[in-house]
């Protein structure tokens, strides 16, 4: 169920909430947002910029204050118990599961808070990719987007189902979530959804949702921004040398370093005014390669690729590139070795010397002790460039006929709007991966490197062309 925005302020007077000359309203093109009420300014140099906003620390959401609940509810504790233990943002999407289903239901089972009641003013619809249709997600192929939305949905699925299975048994929460079929999967990845899209990172609290403070859009050029105070409370100060009208909007920044591909998977949209560009790319072995398995149990994460403008100049890396660049030949070693209890453990040597735990920062590693770098770079750049176009090719093949009517406006809009973006990044990353390729041919090591080559290829050659021609018969 729902609650109308105009029955916020009620809620924020309960909850001791303070709203100073700002109120939340439904925006032109934004959905809800907050706007001043009256002329503000806050002088540049001011000490004490005017506060806008002040929520009590107890109405701050994060895995803390989860904890802190499970102490006053003990079905709800019980509950907790039974997930187990799992990253901070399960325990809180836990919590907001279980008042959603609360509002859902009659039943009466755990204890109610402020959050129960507040849930029901956040929007119904939210534009992260995770909730595209099935109609609205092919926009994002050859995109950085494709492979992790993915796999983001098939965390979601494997986090929901962990906790029906753990759940089940709990006689008051198997009635109350799924005997009933109160929750589904849909409702698991919308509010992890809601949690993406309006969490803050808090100087004090760290990682935390903020009742109201959350309905505050994003700006490149914000007016306002968050704090906490020495009570805790978070607070929406006014920017030093911001001067606002009435009724205009009050807005923050929800990061000037997020690249196109986070701030739609992060928050639905993409601001066509931010200046960063960047991406990142997933990285596959060589499909021919005998220590691929190796390489990627060693590597311990999802190899990708970087690739950023910065200047005007495009920019890569790739730690997992330069040990799929390399082999046995140039001195890399994988070893099962067993310690004193008879665990066995997957160890990285590098001529000869352990560097298991140096594998996050292998390209500096093996670039500095290679002893032909710039050949090396050239491999590790071949490869690069051979993945940039993979995905290139991608991006400009035609996309799927798509029906107005199943694909919204602000889904096709965006996500055309990183294809082009994307697109434009990925051409000049292969130029500038093509311009480094020929320097490094021209590099004295690589000459000579290529040369010897050629001459083991010639003389194999002629070794082979010499046994033919011995014709005993």
């Amino acid at each position: 169920m729902a609650l109308p925005i105009q029955d916020l302020p009620a809620w924020a007077r309960l909850n001791d909430v303070s709203f100073d000359n700002v109120e939340v309203t439904t925006t032109v093109d934004k959905g809800y947002g907050v706007v001043s009420q009256k002329d503000l300014a806050a002088p540049e140099g001011t000490v004490e910029t005017p506060q806008l906003l002040a929520v009590p620390h107890d109405l701050i959401l994060n895995s803390l204050a989860v904890e802190e609940h499970a102490k006053e509810d003990k079905e709800f504790k019980q509950l907790l118990e039974a997930v187990g233990h799992h990253p901070p943002r399960v325990n809180v999407l836990l919590f907001l599961l279980v008042q959603l289903a609360r509002n859902s239901s009659h039943a009466h089972v755990g204890v109610s808070n402020p959050w129960t009641q507040y849930l029901q003013f956040l929007p119904k619809t939210v534009l992260l990719p995770t909730v595209w249709t099935e109609d609205e997600r092919p926009l994002l192929k050859g995109t950085s987007l494709e492979v992790a939305v993915g796999a983001k949905l098939r965390a979601l699925d494997n986090e929901f189902e962990m906790i029906r299975e753990a759940s089940s048994d709990i006689p008051c929460w198997n009635g109350l979530l799924w005997h009933s079929g109160t929750v589904s999967l849909k409702d698991w990845v919308h509010l992890d959804a809601l949690y993406r899209s309006r969490c803050l990172e808090l100087p004090k609290s760290g990682e935390s949702m903020v009742p109201c403070i959350d309905m505050i859009n994003h700006s490149s050029d914000p007016s306002a921004y968050y704090d906490q105070n020495s009570d805790y409370k978070a607070v929406l100060l006014l920017r030093p040398g911001v001067s606002m009208s009435k009724g205009q909007e009050v807005t923050i920044s929800y990061g000037d370093t997020k690249s196109a591909a986070e701030m739609l998977f992060s928050y639905g949209f993409i601001d066509p005014k931010s200046t960063s560009e960047s991406l990142v790319l997933p990285l596959a072995p060589f499909p021919d390669d005998p220590l691929a398995k190796a390489k990627l149990v060693a590597f311990g994460k999802a190899p990708k690729v970087h690739v950023a403008r910065d200047s005007g100049s495009i920019r890569w890396d790739s730690n997992f590139a330069y040990l799929k660049c390399v082999n046995e030949e140039d001195g890399l070693d994988f070893r099962i070795l067993q310690d004193n209890e008879g665990n066995q453990q997957l160890r990285v040597f590098w001529q000869d010397e352990d560097v298991t735990d140096q594998i996050s920062e292998f390209q500096k590693l093996v670039a500095q002790t290679h002893p032909l770098p710039e050949v090396l770079r050239l491999r590790v750049a071949v490869s690069v460039q051979e993945n940039l176009e993979i995905h290139l090719e991608q991006l400009k093949s035609e996309l799927p006929r798509h029906d107005s009517s199943t694909v919204r406006e602000e889904c096709l809009k965006h996500g055309l709007l990183l294809r082009q973006i994307e697109t434009s990044l990925l051409e000049d990353a292969i130029q500038a991966l093509e311009q480094e390729k020929n320097s490094l041919l021209e590099a004295e090591n690589v000459v000579a490197y290529l040369g010897s080559m050629e001459t083991s290829n010639s003389d194999l050659v002629g070794e082979e062309a010499s046994n033919e021609a011995d014709d005993f018969s």
